[in-house]
């Protein structure tokens, strides 16, 4: 049986386990190539995607349809779940033992790049140049605010901002020509630009 999307909201706020099943099957690809472009690890985007699960189904009552659809929900609690473990210093430990084994042994073929082409949002930035692609790489997927990319890339606040807003034009540029249905990721980085 196809569950609608309206389907899915009713068995999720009735606490129904079916409502888990039916989102796993149908977004746990989107999510789980979200998760792994953030922390940057298949092995650590699996724990993303499962503690975002759990806290979709204990924060089940919270989704409210008049403010977004139920994919963005979906999507903001894995970003936010994937964001946290990230600045964790768990992470951060992991990320230095990782750095020297690859300068160690340095082998191009042993690396994987997981890419979350599944919902069009590599290629589309992928389009940008490179000064804005890089911008949006550090506010979207690494979770730094506005302050904190001034500081990483040594630029001026007013440069930062100017190439955010050039950058989301191009993007929307993209997506038009390129009909993709990947407003979800664009809403999602106006909703973390405006936060930082």
């Amino acid at each position: 049986m196809e569950y609608s999307t309206t389907d899915i909201i009713q068995l999720l706020k009735q606490e129904d386990k079916r409502a888990i099943s039916i989102i796993y099957d149908k977004y746990s690809a989107a999510l789980f190539g979200i998760a792994v472009k953030i922390v940057e690890s298949e092995v650590l985007a699996e724990d993303v995607l499962q503690d975002a699960f759990v806290k979709i189904w204990k924060n089940a009552a919270s989704f409210d349809e008049k403010k977004g659809t139920l994919f963005t929900w979906l999507l903001n609690i894995t970003r936010r779940t994937a964001l946290d473990t990230r600045k964790s210093a768990a992470f951060r430990r992991r990320q230095k033992i990782q750095e020297v084994d690859f300068s160690v042994y340095d082998h191009a073929e042993w690396r994987v790049e997981q890419k979350p082409e599944h919902i069009g949002l590599q290629s589309a930035v992928e389009g940008l140049e490179e000064k804005y692609r890089r911008i949006i790489d550090l506010v979207y997927f690494k979770g730094y605010t506005q302050q904190e990319v001034v500081k990483h890339l040594d630029i001026p606040l007013g440069t930062v901002k100017s190439r955010v807003k050039i950058g989301l034009r191009e993007l929307r540029k993209l997506f038009i020509e390129s009909n993709v249905t990947i407003w979800i990721f664009f809403w999602t980085l106006l909703l973390a630009l405006s936060m930082s």
